[in-house]
């Protein structure tokens, strides 16, 4: 007879079923079927320790997601091994007193095994190796004190797998719980640290905890990009699509800021890798990027930020990518706008209203063309004399000379002011 139930064990390692679990423990058979159910479990009960031993054993033979558990406290795994036998042997017996019992002990191991990293299909099948021992223990122990009272256990069958099938559930909603409770927690770490290394507050004692958290090298080569988005519709990118030229699997770490989005980008340190970058970013219509220089070590990260933030400012108002490394005269401009305004005043504030920006754009149109009056008259669709006629014009008013160094300078970081902060 015991071999008529072997195959429903075996069946135990397969998923659990998909119907509704029954809340309690009810016996289909008649009172001498649930007799003999309540004498095998009791003498279970009184050789808990040994069946303990041979299920520890069993886990550690047959499920690999144990092992490493066992290995390193075999003690801790035994004890919890055995509380939950104790509780759920004791609630084929005691379906009332030991229910609640019983529940809260599945939800604990569910919630520990989560956070240990045991795998839930591990935690399932070792519950289901325990369901499979403590049933066969039954029909053996059932078998040995009266071979024709198996048949009764028969009738009980359904509701010990049942029960297993119940706490198999229990263990699995609350692992699934913790799990997304420890993901949060996990995310919400990364996310504060990636925020104190981008303000520039991380702690250097906790640099190495931070680079293994991240993924990041501590002495790593990095640049911060700054992405500030136009009002967008539904459906449209919040943030550009970007690939890291020298390292296109590692991931880009993103912390949203108050006015700008910051981008963590490591950097292999080939020439000319940011400029790669800046061309290949798919920034969305209207957005503004701004790419900082590049910082040793993640202690850095915070000047980079800084730097990313000033790329950003020195980005037209249109919308676009600035390399900081090749708008160095903007950003000076802009790290003091009241500077370049009090310049933009003094070098443009002596034209005349009435031709300001056509004098304005003439002389941006002419350093565009590096000075060449013919290549400035094509963009501006004039005679290369009338591009001297107002230039002479400029020098008239202003008393400065295009061809002094000193002068051009500070006409070209005027304009800039004036382009970049209005007026």
């Amino acid at each position: 007879m015991p071999q008529v139930v072997r195959p429903r064990i075996g069946a135990l390692t397969g998923p659990p079923p998909t119907a509704p679990l029954p809340h309690r423990f009810r016996s289909l058979a008649d009172r001498e079927a649930v007799e003999v159910l309540h004498r095998a479990a009791r003498v279970l009960v009184a050789s808990l320790p040994a069946l303990t031993d041979r299920l520890v054993e069993a886990l550690y033979a047959q499920e690999p997601g144990y092992r490493a558990a066992i290995e390193s406290d075999r003690a801790e795994v035994w004890q919890e091994v055995h509380h939950s036998l104790r509780h759920n042997v004791g609630s084929l017996i005691q379906p009332r007193e030991f229910r609640e019992s019983a529940h809260r002990t599945s939800r604990w191991i569910g919630e520990i095994r989560a956070e240990q990293g045991v795998p839930l299909d591990a935690v399932l099948h070792a519950f289901r190796m325990g369901g499979a021992m403590v049933w066969q223990d039954l029909v053996d122990e059932t078998a040995r004190r009266d071979p024709d009272d198996v048949r009764l256990l028969v009738h009980v069958a359904a509701d010990v797998w049942n029960f297993v099938d119940e706490h198999c559930g229990i263990v699995a909603d609350a692992y699934r719980q913790a799990e997304r409770r420890l993901t949060w927690r996990r995310e919400n770490r990364q996310r504060l640290m990636v925020a104190a290394l981008l303000d520039g507050t991380a702690r250097i004692a906790d640099l190495a905890d931070a680079a293994a958290m991240l993924g990041l090298p501590e002495q790593g080569r990095y640049a911060v990009l700054a992405v500030a988005t136009a009002p967008r519709g539904p459906g449209s990118a919040a943030r550009p699509a970007l690939t890291l030229p020298a390292a296109p699997e590692v991931v880009v770490l993103w912390h949203p800021g108050q006015d700008a989005e910051f981008a963590i980008l490591p950097l292999a340190g080939a020439p000319g890798e940011l400029s790669e970058l800046a061309a290949a970013l798919d920034v969305p219509p209207g957005a503004r990027a701004g790419i900082g220089s590049a910082v040793e070590g993640l202690a850095a990260l915070g000047d980079a930020r800084r730097l990313a933030e000033t790329a950003l400012r020195a980005c037209p108002a249109s919308g676009g990518t600035v390399l900081l490394d090749e708008h160095l005269p903007d950003a000076l401009v802009v790290s003091s706008p009241a500077l370049a305004g009090a310049l933009a005043d003094r070098v443009l504030g002596p034209l005349d209203p009435a031709d300001r920006d056509v004098i304005v754009e003439t002389l941006t149109a002419w350093l565009d063309a590096d000075g060449s009056a013919q290549r400035a008259g094509a963009r501006l669709y004039c005679h290369r004399n009338t591009v001297l006629n107002r230039l002479r014009r400029f020098e008239q008013l202003t008393g400065r000379c295009l061809t002094r160094p000193r002068d051009a300078v500070e006409v070209s970081l005027a304009l800039a002011g004036r382009r970049l902060l209005g007026g």
